[in-house]
């Protein structure tokens, strides 16, 4: 799950990881909601969330998250702000699944 302010920015990003894990033969469920979502989605035992990356913009809010997410055992942290600034899909898929493991 990718977080940023308002859930667009991030959205061409998931487009980039999802070619990305195609092309590694990898079946993955990425998708980006806004700061005031990520509670929400959570929550929601439907759709499980394995690893959670931050848009740069909230960066300030990956303390918050680690609190929340250490007792479900799920990784937080923020995008590079370069691969996120070059929508580099490749990368930030490599540091989501560094993270799972």
């Amino acid at each position: 799950m990718l977080v940023c302010a308002a859930g667009m920015s991030t959205s061409l990003l998931v487009t980039k990881m999802q070619k990305a894990a195609e092309n590694e033969g990898l079946e993955t469920d990425i998708f980006a909601v806004s700061a005031t979502e990520a509670d929400a989605k959570l929550e929601d035992s439907s759709k499980p969330v394995d690893v959670l990356l931050l848009g740069p913009q909230v960066r300030f809010m990956k303390g918050q998250f680690e609190t929340k997410l250490a007792a479900k055992g799920i990784p937080v942290d923020v995008i590079d702000m370069k691969n996120y600034g070059t929508m580099n899909g490749e990368a930030v898929l490599k540091t989501a699944l560094g993270l799972m493991n």
